[in-house]
């Protein structure tokens, strides 16, 4: 079996293209282009609108709410996994909260399209983008676990995320430079009226999406049988399970009561007694991570080793729970044990992905931040250029990354894309290193390849906007193939029976390095400027190259260990 697996001929583009056309994939591109419109229009158009209605952002408290939805969506994970939706259970684990989370966000777009934006009524407004806000960082969740779950050797993992990033920055394309364009010929609210028809069509879509049925056995076992192994014999004893969870439990209780603090705050006191939302995510973002995935890791890492010790396990069989028993099983299974499992699983390896996920796309989580800067004050381009390398040529050269990132997968493995990914983006530093002082070198590249001679038959184009827009093209390409293949191993990496946790705890570590990290950037550019702060995250992303190159020796390992010769393997069941 291991020969034959290792000498299976490696797929080609005819492979890649049945994959395509595989009904799965279908949909992923359709929900990948629901979860980025909503995100384009909430944090990015939305703002135009209101400042050509002339309304005063300040006067809005709910309007914070748009971004921590999206920031802090980890913290209502563990519903997406557990909890069933009555009356909507029947479209199966993950369409029940995907669906009406769509038919929501369109009904939603639709409303404000029929709102009239004022500082008398922007209390109705900003309620309708926040609960907007909420339901889109939700249907989010449910995607990622639902790509997780429907993965097969067809329509594998690597091909389905890398068809749900293209749709989901085709979506922010049209939600956003497309969707200026079109507010300008039609208005606003006919604008937000499209996109909420688009949605609702993409919800009913997703009725016939596969997907797996509420109740599904997990590792052969129904739901009530994965009750009852809690209480087997080798498990951990109930007592020690329940002093974890009250642990966990506090700590995110008190995460969620410090993020629904500065919600009552934003929405009740005075506009001039609000808090900052950039301000509290800065400085309140890492200790919620902290309080709801370090230390609840290392409370996860402790429950397995002891388990693995056989020290404060069940030494029979304990009798069935019942009543308080029984709703802290239900607790310990949606908040813990999806900890457990995967800290279990890894081992002393948790250490390397942690770091991989720390240092992989931590340029992309910084950077943003201080790109329009760079080039509106920095190199002096005006807006329309900017949004012209940026927004239309840059998106176009991200999708193609993706579709270039999807075929590396497919036929190089998702390791060596991982790794490759990896030391293109922090190459790709190198090209803003050289803008930042002159930009000669990418300049003389532009003229040499005819690009400087392409950019400039645009009216009014100069060949300064060819230097800056083919190097957006290079870093947004890169981009492209480094978030293909790392979307791709991330996914891998997390358990079928608790993707939505696990999926969404791991992706929260890039708010942590982000938000630690744009201070510390921020003040580097202040002091040294930006050609130093290029260098510096260069050398970062040659760290996480080596990293990859660690990873991929574990999972090769791990392959060999298991009997598969290939080094891709399939998410955990």
């Amino acid at each position: 079996m291991a020969e034959a697996t290792a000498e299976k001929k490696k797929p080609g583009w005819r492979e890649v293209f049945r994959a395509m056309r595989n009904r799965k994939t279908g949909f992923m591109a359709l929900f990948g282009f629901a979860s980025g419109l909503p995100f384009a229009l909430f944090l990015g158009t939305l703002y135009a609108w209101l400042t050509e209605a002339e309304v005063e952002l300040e006067t809005m408290g709910v309007f914070s709410l748009i971004g921590l939805a999206y920031a802090f969506q980890f913290l209502w994970s563990p519903l997406i996994d557990k909890v069933n939706i009555v009356g909507f259970s029947k479209l199966g684990k993950r369409k029940q909260w995907m669906v009406p989370a769509q038919i929501l966000l369109g009904a939603i777009l639709i409303a404000l399209s029929l709102s009239n934006p004022t500082n008398d009524n922007m209390g109705w407004f900003s309620l309708l983008a926040g609960i907007g806000a909420l339901a889109s960082a939700t249907q989010d969740i449910a995607i990622n676990a639902w790509r997780i779950d429907i993965a097969d050797e067809e329509a594998t993992l690597d091909i389905l995320s890398t068809v749900y990033q293209m749709g989901y920055r085709l979506a922010a394309l049209v939600g956003g430079a497309l969707g200026l364009i079109i507010a300008a010929r039609i208005g606003w609210p006919q604008t937000y009226l499209m996109m909420g028809a688009i949605l609702l069509v993409i919800g009913i879509a997703g009725l016939f999406a596969p997907d797996r049925k509420v109740g599904d056995a997990d590792d052969g076992l129904a739901e009530d049988e994965l009750m009852l192994s809690l209480r087997k014999k080798g498990e951990l004893r109930p007592d020690v399970r329940a002093k974890a969870l009250a642990a966990v439990g506090i700590l995110w209780a008190a995460a969620i009561a410090v993020v629904l603090t500065f919600m009552f705050m934003s929405m009740t006191y005075a506009p001039e007694d609000r808090p900052n939302p950039t301000e509290f995510t800065l400085g309140w973002g890492p200790w919620i991570i902290v309080a709801t995935v370090v230390i609840p890791a290392l409370i996860a890492g402790w429950l397995a080793s002891e388990k693995a010790a056989g020290r404060n396990v069940l030494k029979e069989d304990a009798p069935v729970a019942a009543g308080g028993s029984y709703a802290m099983d239900h607790l310990y299974r949606a908040l813990v044990l999806p900890l457990v499992e995967f800290v279990g699983r890894m081992g002393w390896s948790l250490v390397l992905i942690l770091a991989l996920v720390l240092t992989y796309r931590i340029c992309d989580a910084i950077w943003g931040t201080f790109a329009y800067p760079f080039y509106l004050g920095e190199l002096n381009y005006s807006n329309d250029e900017v949004a012209f390398a940026s927004k239309f040529f840059g998106v176009g050269a991200i999708i193609a990354g993706l579709a270039l990132g999807g075929y590396m997968l497919t036929v190089l493995g998702r390791m060596l894309t991982l790794t490759i990914g990896a030391l293109l983006a922090a190459l790709t530093n190198l090209l803003y290193a050289d803008l930042a002082v002159g930009g000669a070198n990418m300049q003389a590249f532009s003229d040499a390849v005819g690009f400087t001679w392409a950019i400039t038959q645009l009216p009014g184009a100069t060949p300064a906007l060819a230097k800056l827009t083919i190097t957006i093209a290079f870093e947004n390409l890169a981009i492209g193939i480094a978030g293909a293949a790392y979307v791709a191993w991330l996914s891998s990496i997390v358990s079928k029976k608790y993707s939505a946790v696990q999926y969404a705890l791991l992706s929260s570590l890039t708010l942590l390095v982000g938000t630690l990290g744009r201070g510390a950037l921020g003040e580097m550019i202040e002091d040294q400027g930006y050609f130093d702060v290029f260098v510096l995250t260069t050398l970062i992303g040659f760290v996480a190259v080596v990293l990859c190159i660690a990873e991929w020796i574990r999972v090769s390992r791990a392959g060999r260990n298991s009997g598969i010769v290939t080094p891709e393997v399939a998410p955990a069941e």
